[in-house]
């Protein structure tokens, strides 16, 4: 009884885990793709309005 109660919590656990890391991962990634899009958008603007 008591093994079967401890091997469903970890595996709630170990579940909540990939969940978490799964979703960690997207916003990393998400939020790199947001400062990338920041670099291009400022070096266009560098680059119209280059005085010389």
């Amino acid at each position: 009884m008591f093994k079967k109660i401890f091997m469903s919590l970890l595996a709630a656990l170990f579940m909540a885990g990939m969940f978490g890391s799964v979703a960690g991962c997207n916003t990393v990634e998400g939020a790199g793709k947001d400062i990338q899009a920041g670099g291009t958008a400022i070096k266009d603007e560098a680059r119209e309005n280059k005085k010389y």
